[in-house]
């Protein structure tokens, strides 16, 4: 017995760069930091809100990359004149990303008391009916 993979599977037709987009996106390791929420905000929006306190708008870029949004920071180090008795605020860099579907476009970016607002919005294209012809064989 042959196993179906969703790229495979007989009714899906012309999908299978859905499984490549599924394995894109498990592999992109992130490790919990920065926490992030991502609320629906309409039914054609969406928001993605990172916690990134202690980042300035310059440490902070945002790129869309083959249907991918890729959020990074990274801190300068501007303690290497200070002694620290407790470091517990690390200065540490991080990528965020997530996969955008077909027809999501990342709208503005706003910073705000230490969280990075980023929306998205998703266009719903018109439904479209084609009738195909039927030619009788043998005859052109």
């Amino acid at each position: 017995m042959t196993k179906l993979t969703l790229g495979t599977h007989p009714y899906l037709l012309g999908f299978e760069q859905l499984e490549r987009l599924v394995e894109r996106t498990a592999k992109t390791g992130n490790d919990g930091y920065p926490p992030y929420n991502i609320e629906q905000t309409s039914d054609r929006s969406y928001r993605i809100t990172l916690a990134v306190a202690g980042f300035r708008e310059e440490d902070l870029s945002i790129t869309v990359e083959d249907r991918q949004l890729v959020i990074r920071g990274r801190q300068s180090d501007d303690g290497q004149d200070r002694v620290f008795l407790h470091r517990g605020i690390a200065a540490r860099q991080f990528q965020r990303s997530f996969v955008l579907a077909e027809g999501v476009d990342v709208g503005e970016a706003v910073m705000e008391n230490g969280l990075l607002h980023v929306d998205l919005t998703r266009h719903v294209p018109e439904t479209v009916v084609q009738t195909v012809r039927i030619k009788r064989s043998g005859v052109k």
